[in-house]
């Protein structure tokens, strides 16, 4: 039987040790990470192995050469483009036989696997298609395979979020492939296993089978994974033999190792032919030293990995890191956790290499020099680039003027050279000095910037929609810690960025693969003044009735969070006639992030002006303005879910009932919205527990109105995108035409009660967690859109989310009263804590 090695990986998550060498050529201890996998492939005899590749091909070839010292065949076939997974198999064809099976197996990853067993499993059930599966911590980042009992395959999910997360079974990449699913694979054009072939299968009702396989096996994706494999090999977790002879104490020595008497040496360490280890030498395990590397007097290391052919001079110290081909540190260098020396670099005498730093190759670190963020910045080692609040960190910490230049870059890479940028920010200095550097990045892509200046975020996305621009740009202090700085990057309809677009500028910003463009081609740079707000403030007016609103002659009390709202909102009160009371009117940057037991004081104090001056209802407008908070003509405050059913009422009252009507509301809010849509005649459209699912679903044509329940709104009347302006003028407009206030609407609501708690749960353990809810609560599961949502009576649910971007679930439940509906989160985080355990 034969075998296809997928080596075609250019690895870039795992620069700069692959700037150097192609993925596969990546050293694992004793062998390279495609030498392990040969290795797997003779131990299981297989006849002859075919290795499909296409960057750096001249490597792979030239080192293992026809298979002669793997003690396998070894054939080659070169895409001469990429071609996908399934294209490139399809392209080495002709090296495969027509009339029995064949293995697929990736070549940049560590496994044990019995192979024999999964091909034996392939040929007794008859399939056409038999994956690999095995379980993982955490299954973000891999395709997630769902099989029935007898293994077939039931539902593919390509890399979900954590609320899409229903098993921790992975698609590993290995396959093994009857002959005539060949004909599937379109030939010469991009085709992929997951994406396409599958897929397709699945619709054909081919039989599609997944292998649940004991063993180890890790996807060397990243330097992180690299450094555990690495460790797992040393440590006996990998059955793939012995790495070298055993020399007592887990010190596995290849020829010619020369130990000094005094030297201490504490395993698993693995050290290669010839390597020279000196006197008063300290060595912890796990760490692998390639061979023919010099390790001076008195140095310390410690869990680290050293390639071939390098000098590690007298007193030097080595905490956790890597170190490149034929790299030199010179005398009492310090390199900490996490660094990476890059191929070929000479690191000088008391040099010190911060954490988490990279040094790309052939560079020169002067003695003395102390280095603290990388020669190359976008190797930065982050769990990734975006969170829930775009990308996010300490201000000149983690988000610097080189960082944010460099984002701005990458961010502009992605789009078509002369196109237009918007540029945008909150008050607060730190915002403006990132704003600046951003300002910088665009140009350098050949992207031209619109200078929006300081307008709420509202403002913001409207002008990119309907101003021909490209994208957006908005940075600013995060409203719960003014020592963080957010960057959010909003598409040409001003809607947040999809998860694949972030990608693609996370791909960009850690390859370092910006687009420069020559001088003459280098964008503009245009301050537009204050068009943004009037083109607004025209769009705003002609989406409301305003001889209703005027002729009510509304009186508000109006907190404007001393931000930019109140460069906006003012003349629009004018235009519509209201008497406003303003509280904190005047723009102030130290107020752009606002403690929370002093934004509650000031909601307090908003509900007693109101109620004193006899308000007909009282608003606050966050830092952004993308959510409001009101209180009624009492002085009562209402929470997010009781605005937003207001709004419900109010919106399915003023809507035509001979018309298609639906409210969009996130999957956490009660089912007081079904039975508010349900007694007009209209229906609901839960969302995700994400902003851009709520825009998403926004844009559906039936949709009238759409509220997270946390304050945030849209009216597709006006625009699809989230507002806090907009809703307070419609919600005068539905008053006035009504005839009615704010008490007297809440009193017609259905009581609901809900409850939330938050629950601590590892990375490691979210996709377990995930699994065995599915499993347990199988039959009581009635929504899988985001989290496990469990129906258990009639007006009686919980919702257990888990977070993207923390190690974090979130527990919801509505019950009959506010008792039952704490007892019952009180229970399920209980039952979380108890899966992880």
């Amino acid at each position: 039987m034969k075998a296809v090695v997928m080596a075609g990986g250019e690895g870039s998550r795992l620069r700069p040790l692959t700037i150097n060498r192609p993925k596969p050529m990546v050293p694992i201890a004793n062998r390279q990470v495609m030498g392990h996998i040969l290795e797997l492939l003779r131990r299981h005899n297989f006849a002859e192995a075919v290795a499909t590749l296409q960057y750096r091909a001249d490597d792979i070839q030239n080192y293992f050469s026809d298979g002669a010292q793997a003690g396998i065949p070894l054939s080659y076939s070169v895409e001469p483009h990429p071609l996908g997974t399934a294209g490139s198999v399809k392209y080495a064809e002709k090296f495969l036989a027509r009339d029995e099976p064949f293995l697929i197996i990736s070549g940049d990853a560590l496994t044990d696997f019995n192979l024999s067993d999964i091909v034996a499993f392939h040929k007794r059930v008859g399939a056409a298609v038999t994956i690999t599966l095995c379980r993982v911590p955490n299954p973000l980042e891999y395709g997630v395979i769902i099989v029935n009992p007898e293994g077939r395959i039931e539902r593919f999910l390509e890399k979900p979020s954590w609320g899409e997360v229903i098993s921790d079974t992975v698609n590993t990449g290995i396959y093994v492939i009857s002959p005539e699913v060949m004909d599937e694979i379109d030939p010469d054009v991009p085709f992929d296993f997951s994406k396409d072939l599958f897929p397709r299968l699945m619709q054909k009702g081919a039989p599609l089978y997944g292998y649940i396989a004991d063993g180890y096996w890790c996807d060397v994706g990243n330097l992180a994974e690299y450094m555990r494999a690495t460790a797992d090999l040393l440590n006996g977790k990998v059955n793939l033999g012995e790495i070298a002879p055993n020399i007592g104490g887990n010190i596995f020595a290849e020829e010619d190792v020369d130990i000094a008497p005094d030297a201490q040496l504490f395993g698993p360490i693995y050290l290669g032919q010839g390597v020279k280890i000196k006197g008063g030498v300290v060595i912890h395990g796990p760490t692998a030293i390639r061979p023919f590397t010099i390790v001076d007097n008195r140095a310390h290391i410690d869990r680290s990995i050293i390639l071939r052919n390098a000098y590690i001079g007298e007193g030097v110290e080595l905490r956790g890191a890597i170190i490149g081909r034929r790299c030199s540190l010179k005398s009492r260098a310090v390199v900490f956790e996490g660094a990476i020396v890059g191929d070929e670099c000479t690191v000088g005498e008391s040099a010190v290499i911060h954490p988490t730093v990279k040094i790309w190759p052939n560079k020169e670190i002067e003695a003395g020099a102390t280095v603290k963020s990388s020669l190359i910045w976008g190797a930065q080692a982050r769990r990734a680039l975006f969170g829930r609040y775009g990308v996010t960190g300490l201000v000149n910490v983690d988000l610097t003027p080189e960082f944010a230049a460099r984002l701005a870059a990458a961010f502009g890479a992605t789009l078509p050279r002369g196109s237009v940028v918007t540029i945008n920010r909150d008050l607060h200095r730190a915002a403006r000095m990132i704003k600046r550097a951003m300002v910088s990045g665009f140009p350098s892509a050949g992207v031209n910037v619109q200078d929006l200046e300081s307008v709420p975020i509202p403002v913001a996305r409207y002008y990119t929609a309907v101003s021909g621009a490209t994208g957006s740009a908005h940075a600013r202090i995060s409203p719960f810690d003014q020592r963080v700085v957010d960057i959010r990057f909003f598409d040409q309809n001003g809607f947040n960025l999809t998860k694949a677009t972030e990608r693609g500028i996370e791909n960009i910003f850690f390859r370092e693969d910006f687009r420069r463009v020559s001088f003459d081609a280098l964008g503009k740079i245009e301050e537009v003044g204050a068009l943004p707000i009037q083109r607004y403030r025209e769009g705003f007016l002609q989406a409301l009735n305003l001889e209703a609103i005027r002729a009510r002659r509304f009186h508000l009390v109006v907190d404007y969070a001393s931000a930019p709202s109140s460069q906006v909102l003012p003349t629009i009160f004018n235009e519509l006639g209201c008497t406003v009371v303003a509280l904190n009117e005047r723009m102030d940057e130290t107020k752009m992030a606002v403690p929370n037991d002093a934004f509650w004081r000031g909601i307090d104090q908003l509900a007693a002006i109101t109620s004193a001056v006899k308000a007909d209802l009282g608003v606050r407008i966050d830092v952004a303005g993308e959510r409001a908070w009101l209180v009624d003509e009492r002085g009562q405050k209402l929470s997010g879910t009781t605005i937003a059913a207001v709004f419900a009422e109010l919106a399915l009252r003023a809507s035509d009932r001979n018309q298609a009507r639906a409210l969009a509301v996130m999957v956490n809010q009660p089912q007081l919205f079904d039975e508010i849509a349900a007694r007009h005649g209209a229906h609901i459209r839960r969302t995700k527990i994400d902003p851009q699912d709520l825009m998403a679903a926004a844009t559906q044509p039936d949709v009238i109105l759409a509220a997270s329940g946390a304050g945030e709104f849209i009216i597709p009347t006006f625009h699809r995108l989230i507002d806090a302006l907009f809703p307070v003028a419609k919600l005068l407009e539905f008053l006035a035409l009504q005839n009615t206030t704010l008490s007297d609407v809440m009193a017609t609501l259905p009581p609901y009660h809900v409850a939330t708690k938050r629950v601590p749960c590892p990375w490691d353990h979210k996709g377990t967690v995930m699994r065995l809810l599915n499993e347990q609560y199988k039959d009581r599961i009635t929504d899988q859109l985001d989290g496990v949502k469990i129906q258990l009576g009639e007006r009686e649910w919980v919702l257990l989310a888990p977070e993207a971007d923390e190690p974090m679930f979130t527990v919801y439940a509505e019950a009959a009263s506010p008792e039952n509906a704490n007892a019952l989160v009180e229970h399920y985080a209980r039952v979380i804590d108890g899966l992880r355990a």
